[in-house]
């Protein structure tokens, strides 16, 4: 007999292929969610197995599951939902832990225990929470998609209730009601063109492979700008010599131990931004769980609270299944363009998208696709071009200014730099913080090495840094930068001939690159006061290297250079401890403009 459903025809491990019998009335397509719904064994519920249609062939369609397919057979029933893979979008995302498919786990934890059967789903968005919602417009206001209808308060945000980024052409308000609703309550109701009434609650859907702004920008309300003010990380090598632009994109490629995680968090605690959303896509289950656990205990520099309460962390761990681990991404994506919307300031860090890319590789491989290098699919470039062009700066309709940062880390086998992931991603950021062993060795933190790192935001970026710190500090950083590789140069051949074979002039040379090295490169990221440097204090402390390192000293012999460079990096040293207000910090600068005077 001929099934009458849409049905699996084959499985191999999470892909399934499916038939669509010829009177269905309903086709598959791409991207679209169905529901795997295997025979339940005796006594057990009905389980619906979540998975997305990857690609369609006529009646037969290829889909990857989000679940194990352990006893799904061919001939087992298929359900459409006629929707694409899409989240939640409302108050009550911040101080979220959720899986790749947006369920939240401490829900999911809570109702299922420990360990969690297979279908099990929860609604993003606590459906019995109640939202104070104040209205901005009055009836009969002429809207378009994006505009804000009003807003909620969701912690320290006004959170802005927008009309559906799906609603194509201009409508009307026709009704709008002020008070405390669920998210799933009609607070307003539209009217189009030809008549058609649609209600509006406090949250709607979107999908994730879609970036969110490209709808509104083919309109003339919303429009992209250009990135042309930095992201503060307090980070002093980040800042001054290796800058990201709010809405910019970076990369941080090292190799395990080098000090990715610390940096992500001190990044993520310190950074100039409202929001942050983590995305950890494949990472160890053992890290995932210490990102869970410290940053509710984390206070937020911004103010009283903690750092939680403006963060979304989104996990699949390396443990979890692999189709869910390669859709995290974009879901944390998707959050946080929703956010840019409202004129808020994003930073999404994603960890690590070598582990997204390689369940990419899986999935392609399942499918039978043409392998590219190292078996990775052939559109690894494009895939990692599409997630990072989705950060950016973009004007609202209503005139404010949102920005999506991103940054990806990525964990390259045994270091190697060359390997796909990390060259696709170097194609298209624009700041490589690229971390060193050997840097991680010494205990040089953060162990971004200078010699392999840049930043296309430098140059981008100079006239902002020239109009808020001074009219040269693009020359200044430069001339530091090329110190650092002289000395580089200094060491390498000090390493053949010894200190003997090098002349005075180039012993300085090094001497000075190690000192701008040891006193504003490295950060005690577990010190109270050196762990974050706010910009003016970055500015005061570089214009005293600078001017340590540009001046000529005169010196008996090698030696007394050495102690020299010793003694006065062990006072920058205790200068970058030392809190601004106390009076130990006046008598390190004193003793830092004597040292350098009387040389």
């Amino acid at each position: 007999m001929t099934p009458t459903t849409t049905h699996v025809i084959a499985v191999q491990e999470d892909i399934v292929t499916l038939e669509v019998p010829e009177n269905a009335t309903q086709a598959l397509m791409k991207n679209e969610v169905v529901y795997i719904c295997p025979p339940p064994e005796s006594g057990q519920r009905q389980e619906k197995l979540k998975a997305e249609v990857l690609r369609v062939e006529g009646n037969t369609a290829v889909a990857q599951v989000f679940e194990s397919t352990k006893g799904v057979g061919v001939g087992d029933p298929v359900e459409h939902s006629g929707e694409m893979l899409s989240v939640t979008l409302g108050p009550g995302l911040l101080g979220q832990v959720y899986d790749g498919l947006q369920n939240p786990l401490e829900l999911l934890g809570a109702s299922f225990g420990s360990f969690l059967p297979r279908g099990a789903a929860m609604p993003a968005i606590n459906p019995q929470a109640k939202w104070s919602f104040v209205p901005s417009v009055s009836i009969g206001a002429q809207l378009h998609a994006g505009d804000t209808l009003g807003t909620v308060r969701e912690g320290h945000f006004d959170h802005k209730i927008m009309v559906p980024f799906n609603q194509t052409g201009k409508v009307e308000l026709s009704w709008i009601q002020e008070g405390s609703f669920t998210v799933d309550v009609p607070v307003a109701r539209i009217r189009s063109a030809d008549g058609h009434e649609q209600n509006l609650t406090l949250a709607q859907q979107w999908p994730v492979r879609r970036a969110l702004p490209d709808f509104l920008l083919r309109k003339r309300f919303s429009e992209r700008l250009y990135p042309d003010t930095p992201m503060i990380t307090t980070q002093r090598l980040i800042d001054t010599f290796f800058p990201i632009a709010l809405g910019g994109t970076a990369c941080i490629p090292g190799p395990f131990g080098a000090g990715k995680t610390v940096l992500q968090s001190l990044i993520s605690r310190f950074s100039t931004v409202d929001i942050v959303i983590v995305v950890a896509c494949g990472e160890r289950a053992g890290e995932v769980v210490e990102t869970i656990s410290e940053f509710p205990k984390l206070p937020d520099p911004r103010g009283t609270g903690s750092l939680m309460e403006r963060t979304i962390i989104i996990c699949n761990t390396s443990s979890m299944p692999v189709a869910a681990r390669e859709a995290s991404i974009y879901t944390g994506i998707t959050l946080g363009e929703y956010y840019r919307q409202m004129g808020y300031k994003v930073l999404l860090l994603a960890d690590s998208t070598s582990r997204w890319a390689q369940a990419m590789r899986e999935t392609s491989g399942r499918m039978e696709e043409i392998p590219g290098e190292e078996a990775f699919p052939a559109y690894l470039d494009s895939s990692v071009r599409t997630v990072y062009e989705r950060a950016g700066v973009i004007r609202t309709n209503d005139g404010a200014q949102g920005s999506l940062t991103l940054i990806g880390t990525v964990s390259p086998a045994g270091g190697n730099f060359e390997e796909p992931v990390t060259q696709s991603t170097l194609g298209t950021v624009k700041t490589f913080l690229g971390l060193s062993a050997e840097r991680a060795y010494k205990r040089f933190y953060p162990a971004v090495d200078p010699l392999l790192s840049w930043s296309r935001y430098l140059e981008q970026l100079k006239p902002w840094f020239e109009r808020e710190l001074a009219p040269d500090w693009t020359t200044q950083v430069e001339t530091m930068l090329k110190l650092l590789k002289r000395g580089d140069a200094v060491y390498q051949m000090m390493q053949v001939t010894g200190e003997e074979g090098i002349t005075m002039e180039d012993f300085l040379t090094y001497h000075k690159a190690l000192f701008l090295d040891m006193v504003y490169l490295q950060q005690d990221a577990f010190d109270p006061v050196d762990s974050s440097a706010a910009l003016p204090r970055q500015k005061k402390i570089f214009d005293l290297v600078y001017r340590a390192a540009q001046t000529s000293y005169e010196f008996t012999d090698k030696n007394a250079a050495r102690d020299f460079f010793t003694r006065l990096t062990g006072v920058f040293k205790n200068l970058n401890y030392t809190a601004e207000d106390s009076p130990d910090y006046k008598k390190y600068l004193k003793d830092i403009e004597q040292m350098i005077v009387n040389r």
